[in-house]
């Protein structure tokens, strides 16, 4: 169905794709894989024309319909969330739009001498129209936007008035109602919480067409993908299998390729020094001869490709007293809304509390009152003795120093610290090379995430409050993360939409619920296991 042919594509002074091919043939669900910088969103402009190749080509199967969403959602605003998904659905808008001008010409009296042929036409047009679905196109629509996380408030009220976020879920949403033959999908579970992301999950199992995605999500990853297609070095590897069984054959085939170079080595090694040793004797001309002409024809084993992975070990974190936080009694609402009435929980000292509940449900306030970010309307949070707590929050990325670089605000923080300790905790964090001296007012959100996680985690505090601590991190750096916070010694209080993430470091779940909170002794494995579900929001 797409076919790419030794495509070579450059873009600036950096050459992304070398002879590279591939195929997505017809219900095919693929991931799309590699470091960043890759090239994945210019493979994706290429499938879509938006962008030619250097060299090669990239074929469409004639008639083969594309949906494509990237994180360039561009304006919305002067319709509702309903109207703008439906606006996107290609054929079946068009067609709608021509039934509606069929309708006004059959009661139009200027037209009544072509009524026979506008009756005709009509009747084709409603054919096609039923035949695609189209008098079920709003339900559908309201359908997908509820999947995403939509109310009928949100769906019927000007989207113009929407955050970025969940402008992001109209644009995914337009491109789901569609139903095109393929779906390129550019990370689609950002700005989503864990029961879109499920809702989303199943929409993609069960969906007829082709599928290739990116997602740092690996959980999501494991679930829909069947194949994996890698970007590595400007050529395309096909994997069968999930993200995880994509990663233990390439760790496999890199283990291969490193013991056949080492034995490659070993050989040319021996050849090498039996002619350094006899080619100045005459007696062994021939078979000096003989062995340089050989090694000469021998294909070299190249050593494997190595991702640049940087582990970093974090300080140890100071001890606590044994009682974290105490929030006794508490009440706090916004207005008329009332968030938590007498809520009573203790955190204590290397527990790992993840939080869950739906939108609006408190996650973020309870997080903001245990980090003295929000006071309560009644009651009393207390913060135990020896506690130093380092607090993530989206609106902490917007406190650092514009005209600062990353290294030097990194250096800002930390005067004594070694450049090399420095530099390769920026690395951790996706900052290598060029990278580390951007200026602050320059990175993006997920930059910014990142450096605000690096000053955080290189003096760790011995209390985290982290809300959404993973948004716009890429697999290998929450891999690090994960391993990093798994040897934290200190005390969590987090919430994440990761199920990855939460499975690997909680060992307390809150569940806060319309009704009341409950707690979970175990992590979230065992909360899954206990109650049946994967979120509260997907309570059956």
């Amino acid at each position: 169905m797409i076919r790419i042919e030794n495509v070579t594509k450059h873009n600036s002074h950096r050459i992304l794709f070398i002879e590279a091919s591939g195929t997505l043939q017809r219900q095919d669900k693929a991931g799309l894989v590699g470091p960043n910088g890759a090239g994945k969103t210019t493979l994706f402009r290429m499938i879509t024309k938006e962008e030619e190749p250097d060299e090669g080509q990239v074929s469409v199967d004639r008639d083969v319909s594309i949906g494509y969403f990237s994180q360039d959602v561009g304006e919305m605003s002067g319709r509702s969330a309903v109207a703008e998904v439906m606006d996107g659905v290609g054929p079946v808008s068009a067609v709608a739009a021509e039934l509606r001008e069929l309708e006004a010409a059959m009661v139009d009296p200027e037209r009544m001498d072509e009524l026979d042929a506008v009756v005709e036409r009509y009747g084709e047009v409603q054919a096609r129209f039923e035949e695609l679905d189209g008098y079920s196109l709003e339900g559908r629509a309201r359908e997908v936007l509820a999947g995403l996380g939509f109310s009928e408030e949100m769906m019927d009220s000007d989207v113009g008035g929407l955050s970025g976020g969940w402008k992001m879920r109209v644009a995914l949403a337009r491109i789901l109602l569609m139903r095109p033959d393929v779906l390129l999908l550019d990370e689609p579970t950002n700005h989503l919480d864990i029961e879109s992301i499920i809702w989303l999950e199943s929409f993609l199992k069960n969906y007829p067409g082709a599928l290739l995605m990116t997602s740092h999500d690996r959980a999501f990853m494991n679930r829909v993908v069947s194949k994996i297609v890698e970007i590595d070095a400007g050529t395309l590897t096909t994997y069968s299998g999930d993200y995880e069984f994509y990663e233990e054959q390439r760790a496999l085939a890199e283990k291969q390729q490193q013991a056949q170079f080492e034995r490659q080595q070993a050989m040319l090694a021996k050849e090498i020094a039996f002619i350094e040793r006899f080619k100045a004797r005459a007696s062994h001309a021939a078979q000096v001869q003989s062995r340089v002409k050989k090694l000469d024809k021998i294909e070299r084993v190249e050593p494997p490709r190595r991702r640049q992975t940087i582990a970093f070990d974090f300080k140890p974190a100071p001890r606590s007293g044994d009682e974290v936080i105490r929030l006794e009694n508490v009440h706090k609402g916004y207005g008329s809304r009332r968030i938590y009435e007498g809520l009573d929980l203790t955190v204590r000292r290397k527990e790992r509390w993840c939080v869950m509940g739906v939108n609006g449900a408190g996650k973020s306030t309870l997080l903001k009152l245990a980090a003295g970010a929000t006071a309560p309307d009644e009651g009393t949070v207390t913060i135990g003795a020896g506690v130093k707590m380092g607090y993530f929050a989206q609106h902490t990325m917007e406190l650092l120093d514009g005209d600062r670089t990353v290294f030097q605000s990194l250096e800002d923080a930390f005067p004594q610290a070694g450049q090399g300790s420095l530099r390769a905790l920026a690395g951790c964090f996706g900052f290598s090379g060029d990278d580390a001296e951007k200026k602050c007012r320059v990175l993006s959100g997920g930059e910014k995430a990142r450096l605000v996680m690096a000053l955080m985690l290189f003096d760790p505090p011995n209390l985290l409050v982290l809300d959404e601590p993973t948004n716009h991190l890429d697999i290998a750096t929450k891999e690090m993360l994960i391993a990093a916070l798994a040897r934290y010694e200190g005390t969590m209080l987090f919430v994440s939409h990761d199920r990855h993430f939460l499975a690997a470091l909680s060992n307390r779940v809150l569940e806060v619920l319309p009704e009341g909170v409950h707690e979970y002794a175990g992590g979230y494995g065992e909360y899954v296991a206990r109650s049946g579900h994967e979120a509260p929001g997907l309570r059956g």
